[in-house]
């Protein structure tokens, strides 16, 4: 299909980093097949892509990495979260169905029909998800036999103001929010990432880390961490031009990074 781009891409860090920055969610392409499902017309799917879209945290990981002692590896989505998100469940495990947001989303950040309920996920979910999770996990597998470990720390942002579609978003908002998991954050890489960033709060107003199926649960050498920035703190929101926090992050991240990679 010529109007697809690359769905994602693996940027090549120091081969014996352990460190992956994943940023799953910063993207807005649409291809044009894809765009062809859904329901919104073009300047709705514009306010919905400020809304949904991680703005800017792919330079803010970029800038990282270059900052940073030892280069990390990046792993980024290409391709807009409307396409598929690629760290949802792609069955009934996802809690987000609840919200029409699996894999494939049916329903937009304020309820909004964005694809009919009865949409047949299977063929997005066989040209782009499936692709990114193996390529994912070969990322991992990869940074293991190398460094024997790897670090996986997400790179995302979100919203200073509670959306409808968020399911827990009724606590605090802090400037950076840390998503952990109990068998995948050891208290070192927490502590890191709290020293690095300032003022934190753990799982609120998103929590969880993400880490392909094939190590969840069973490769303790397979650390994680969810970085979830606050737009406020670096952007104009909901959809806007990044301001002088980018590099104030940038710089915390790469203080993360650092401190993962010893």
């Amino acid at each position: 299909m010529p109007d697809v781009p690359p769905s994602f891409e693996l940027l090549p860090g120091d081969r014996q980093s352990p460190v992956i920055l994943h940023v799953p969610h910063s993207a807005r392409e649409i291809p044009a097949a894809v765009r062809a499902g859904i329901a919104l017309d073009d300047e709705e799917l514009a306010r919905e892509l400020d809304h949904i879209t991680d703005a800017h945290t792919a330079d803010i990981a970029e800038a990282a990495a270059g900052q940073a002692g030892v280069t990390p590896w990046r792993f980024v989505n290409r391709l807009s979260r409307l396409v598929v998100d690629p760290e949802r469940f792609p069955d009934e495990r996802e809690e987000m169905l609840a919200v029409g947001m699996g894999a494939v989303y049916t329903r937009t950040t304020h309820g909004r029909v964005l694809r009919p309920d009865d949409v047949d996920a299977a063929p997005l979910v066989e040209r782009y998800f499936e692709p990114y999770a193996r390529a994912m996990t070969r990322a991992v597998a990869d940074r293991l036999a190398a460094a024997g470990r790897a670090v996986i720390i997400d790179v995302h942002s979100y919203p200073s103001r509670r959306l409808p579609y968020e399911l827990h978003g009724e606590g605090p908002r802090p400037p950076v929010c840390l998503g952990t998991d109990s068998f995948h954050t050891p208290p070192a890489l927490l502590d890191a990432a709290r020293e690095a960033f300032g003022e934190t709060e753990l799982d609120t107003p998103f929590g969880g880390t993400y880490v392909p199926l094939e190590f969840y649960g069973k490769r303790p050498a397979v650390s994680a961490l969810m970085v979830e920035i606050r737009r406020d703190t670096y952007m104009t929101e909901p959809g806007g031009r990044p301001g002088p926090g980018v590099r104030r992050l940038a710089a915390a991240l790469a203080g993360l990074v650092d401190a993962a990679s010893g």
